[in-house]
């Protein structure tokens, strides 16, 4: 494993120019200390680091572009942008997706908005304040530097994907229009009704396209990335498995980019789709690649709530709705009349009432928090009584009918579809699931991994979002990675490697990643059980949930994450995996799935047990104040960046994991440090 990144070898000190760092010794079972990292940000204003980081990059000239090839894995906003700029610019490049076409990632399913800081309205919008709303709603667990990079890009994101096509919504007078979203108390997010997501996902995949078309892109459908290719601690390369086929082959590259997205599907009952997984960068991660804050999962407060035991994930309800609906349940614990038959002076619009400042727009974290309060309490709706209502009528009192339904029309039908339901009569039932990772595979300011020669991008990274996501800056992350940071650094990093040539089909570094992903595949067929892989992720599930869910507790936690270490011995004896590898087989997919998901929530666990504060949606109740996440400042400033060891496959049935925590002091000199209020 390369140290490139390490500033010292020390397990609990680092010494910056200002003061030592301190970081608490682990305390956690089967894991330890390791290095402190230097996340290479620019010294001095983290307001000018990403001009001055850009003026700096190295360039590769135009004639031997051509001779550098790279593999992009993901076709969401991240990677498609990436590999079409890359393309654009002359390099060669391959791109992997699992779909049967690259415009059905998963970007296609986000809904209300994306972020900027365009400040076309008179309300007192700026770079500076957008910085501050993310760095505050993150709860200061970002960088500060990347936050600044987040807002300054963010304008060209907008008059880019403007400029390729993707229609938004516009005033009467032509220029683009914005509306509100959680924890800002601005309008600064642009928007295409409530398909803003599959908008942009269309324009970046026709961008995309253009280049297959032109022939530098080469597009790989229906594959799915499982392992990495490594030469000397540096990545080299994918393996990937051609899924209508069965077909294992590797793609040798001089850069690899990851941008397939989070791991919130891990929960089971998700608001993401049910093919969505961790896989790829999980991979990675087994070959050296840091992950940082797995533990801060976003619960979306706008979820549908799960109906039935036999439904597969939950649907999605955008924050958009919350300009205009309220929330609120009966003051009556147990309260089953019908919505429209409670009075105003029986209903608790509890968000309102506990944080007035920013009423229905507080963020996720905190609307998810007080509603599982609600339901905790016995005030929960519906016929499990697991919801809360979002009412519509007195928007709809106030402007009418028609310009609800031209807000948010799409969404209303999908909802009636979903439950049955017409929330222009009666109130939508919404209750918080699993959506967002904050975590995910550590990078340094230039977006490249531990790893070497591996980057990443949109939300399989972790930098900018902190412990919680300001709704609309998800898409804004991907279209910057893609974009307007990657096809910089990349470049940056290729023009040390000119004249390198890649590791042949028969070279040891090739061979190898091929035997351990035949390996496990011959593995997880010979198991011979008797229960399905969907059986055990939704278990998995449950355990999630219950221990590791809106809320944690040291108790909570240890016991999870024993119930999920027994769960990994059961499925490597007794997962059901019919059929063989050399043909379409959707349950070997889903096995090696839910396998690397037995992993990756143990070591959410251990980051969560870890972290003894609260912070964002990393809520450890054994650290609040007045029912609020209650920060540790002192002691843990800092991103946790974890490496895991031990067995691979079933040897992890008999072998335990054991994870070391490396550490990036996090610093705030534009933003100070301040306790985060939405009061």
């Amino acid at each position: 494993m390369s140290n490139i990144f390490r500033k010292n070898v020390s397990t609990e000190t680092a010494e910056p120019a200002t003061a030592p760092f301190v970081a608490p010794r682990v305390t956690v079972a089967g894991a330890s200390n390791g290095a402190v990292l230097d996340g290479k940000i620019p010294e001095g204003d983290p307001a000018k680091a990403w001009h001055k980081r850009r003026d700096e990059y190295k360039l590769v000239g135009a004639l031997n572009k051509r001779k550098f090839t790279v593999v992009v894995i993901g076709t969401g906003l991240a990677g498609s942008g990436c590999a079409a700029a890359l393309a654009e610019q002359g390099y060669n490049v391959h791109s992997v997706t699992y779909h049967d076409a690259p415009r059905r990632a998963h970007s296609v399913a986000a809904q209300g908005g994306i972020n900027a800081a365009r400040a076309r309205k008179v309300d007192g919008d700026s770079v500076y304040r957008f910085v501050k709303d993310t760095v505050k709603g993150g709860d200061f667990r970002a960088r500060e530097a990347e936050a600044f990079r987040l807002g300054e890009e963010s304008v060209r994101v907008i008059d880019h994907m403007n400029a390729i096509g993707a229609p938004f919504a516009r005033e009467y007078g032509g220029t683009l229009a914005t509306r509100s979203f959680g924890g800002v108390q601005v309008s600064r997010t642009y928007y295409t009704r409530g398909q803003t997501g599959q908008q942009l996902q269309l324009v970046g995949t026709q961008a995309l396209l253009r280049q297959v078309k032109r022939g530098t892109v080469t597009l790989h459908t229906r594959s799915e990335m499982l392992d990495l290719i490594m030469e000397n601690g540096v990545a080299r390369g994918v393996v990937i498995r051609n899924l209508v086929t069965g077909e294992v082959t590797a793609i040798p590259a001089h850069a690899v980019v990851l941008a397939t997205g989070g791991y919130g599907s891990l929960y089971y009952y998700s608001t993401l789709a049910v093919n969505c997984n961790a896989s790829a960068a999980w991979r990675a991660h087994r070959r050296g690649a840091y992950m940082s804050h797995v533990s801060w999962v976003q619960f979306h407060p706008t979820a549908l709530p799960v109906q039935s035991e036999f439904q597969s994930k939950t649907i999605l309800m955008s924050e958009s709705l919350r300009n205009d609906g309220r929330i609120w349940v009966p003051k009556k614990a147990g309260d089953d009349r019908d919505a429209n038959t409670i009075p105003e002076n029986e209903r608790d619009y509890y968000l309102e009432r506990k944080y007035p400042a920013f009423g229905n727009l507080c963020p996720r974290d905190i609307a998810s928090r007080a509603a599982k309060e609600q339901l905790d309490s016995g005030h929960g709706v519906g016929p499990l009584k697991n919801s809360v209502y979002l009412d519509f009528s007195e928007a709809i009192g106030r402007v009418g009918v028609p310009v609800i339904k031209e807000r948010y029309g799409n969404l209303f039908e999908m909802y009636e579809r979903a439950t049955g339901e017409n929330p222009l009569e009666v109130p939508m039932r919404i209750a918080p699931g699993a959506h967002f990772t904050m975590g995910g595979l550590w990078t340094d300011f230039n977006q490249m991994s531990s790893i070497p020669g591996m980057f990443v991008g949109g939300e399989a990274g972790w930098s900018y979002h902190g412990a919680n996501r300001l709704g609309a800056n998800s898409l804004l992350s991907a279209c910057v990675d893609g974009w307007f940071t990657l096809p910089f650094s990349i470049p940056n990093y290729l023009a040390d490697h000119l004249g390198e040539a890649l590791p042949a089909q028969d070279s040891q570094p090739v061979q190898e990643a091929l035997a351990r992903v035949n390996a496990r595949t011959d593995a997880l067929l010979s198991v011979g059980g008797a229960k399905s892989p969907t059986a055990f992720h939704r278990e998995l599930g449950d355990i999630m949930y219950e221990g590791c869910g809106v809320d944690r507790s040291k108790a909570g936690l240890i016991e999870a994450r024993g119930k999920i270490q027994e769960l990994r011995k059961e499925f490597w004896s007794n997962v059901a995996v019919p059929g063989s590898g050399s043909q379409v087989n959707q349950t070997l997919e889903k096995a090696g799935r839910v396998a690397d998901f037995l992993e990756l929530s143990e070591l959410l666990c251990v980051d969560a047990l870890d972290r003894e504060e609260s912070c964002g949606a990393h809520f450890r109740v054994e650290h609040q104040l007045d029912g609020e996440a209650a920060r540790d400042d002192e002691h843990w400033t800092f991103a946790s960046a974890w490496e895991t060891d031990g067995g691979e496959g079933p040897t992890t049935a008999s072998m335990p994991l054991t994870f070391t925590r490396n550490v990036e002091p996090l610093h705030y000199s534009a933003v100070p440090m301040a306790t985060r209020s939405y009061k």
